[in-house]
């Protein structure tokens, strides 16, 4: 029997829910799973146009919506000419972006499962990354103006297949998954998909210990101020401020890379891709987009006397915010 996570049946019961869906098995299994649970929830697809079954897929969504009576929202991808797994996911998040913030969506829902988390797990493993890297993918992630929910995180691939046979559901099996020029392709046909089909039962409770772990890891800071895009931590354990500033920085739309995190182990005063600042100052931390702005020397001289990082000031004028407030 499938049942959603429970860490996430709060969140979905309450509030207003925008489902990532695509017709696949995960997001199918999702979508009729939401409904056995009578949570309410409308849908969005993304149409990359690369397969003849696209339009097929997308004619289902809206057929589905049109059935169930929810709101469905279609967007037609361009045509990527290189980089298309990194393009196609800024695409798609972009236009989930905008859509929650439109509508007054609070959760975006997404249907990840236990192979997406092995792949990215391996992913990470061979690119060289920490605990918080290599569990990526959480049953609840905090964005920029809305939370992330993944409610079937720990079900495989297979028992969501189960699940839509077993109540004759339908679904679309991507072909492009077949093809190993997409890294996430490789490791799942080589690796994760194997691993799960002999090991499923030892590695859910393997992640479910790692992600124990990682709680543990993660404390030693807290939130003190924040403010839009402008966070302030206090920082009790300096073995923490990477992944503090890794989580942080995910939540706003920005991924470290491991040179990346790597400078902040050296640096004091970063700025990452020209976008976001990172700055500590004593056992604080502030993490704000990189402004730069001609500003009064009144509030320059305040921002000093206040201990306000200068980068992190540019942010602060744009939004009026008095210094003595940015604690």
């Amino acid at each position: 029997m499938i049942l959603l996570n429970n860490i996430t049946l709060p969140f979905l019961e309450t509030e207003k829910n925008l489902l990532a869906f695509s017709a696949g098995v995960d997001s199918s299994a999702l979508f009729f799973l939401l409904l056995d649970n009578h949570i309410s929830f409308d849908i969005a697809l993304v149409n990359y146009g690369l397969r003849k079954q696209s339009l097929e897929e997308e004619a289902y969504a809206l057929s589905l919506a049109k059935k169930y009576n929810l709101q469905v929202y279609i967007s037609k991808a361009p045509v990527f000419e290189n980089n298309f797994e990194k393009n196609a996911r800024d695409f798609r998040y972009n236009f989930f972006d905008k859509l929650m913030e439109e509508n007054n969506y609070t959760n975006l829902i997404t249907a990840h499962q236990l192979n997406d988390q092995l792949e990215w797990f391996l992913m990470r493993l061979t690119k060289g990354a920490g605990t918080n890297e290599l569990l990526g993918l959480e049953n609840i992630s905090k964005r920029k103006n809305y939370t992330l929910l993944r409610p079937v995180l720990h079900y495989a691939k297979d028992e969501l297949m189960g699940y839509l046979d077993e109540h004759g559901h339908q679904y679309f099996i991507d072909e492009s998954n077949s093809d190993e020029k997409y890294e996430r392709n490789y490791f799942r046909n080589s690796f994760s998909d194997k691993l799960i089909a002999k090991y499923k039962n030892g590695i859910q409770k393997s992640f479910d210990y790692l992600r124990e772990d990682k709680e543990i890891l993660m404390r030693g800071y807290r939130e003190i101020f924040y403010h839009k895009e402008l966070y302030i931590l206090e920082i009790d354990n300096p073995l923490v401020v990477v992944r503090a500033v890794d989580k942080y920085l995910k939540k706003l739309g920005y991924l470290l890379s491991s040179a990346q995190r790597a400078e902040l182990k050296k640096e004091n005063s970063i700025v990452f891709g020209g976008l976001w600042v990172v700055e500590r100052v004593d056992n604080r931390v502030y993490i704000a987009p990189y402004i730069k702005k001609v500003m009064p020397k009144r509030y320059k001289e305040a921002c000093r006397l206040n201990r306000v990082p200068s980068k992190i000031r540019g942010y602060c004028y744009q939004e009026n915010l008095e210094p003595n407030k940015v604690l």
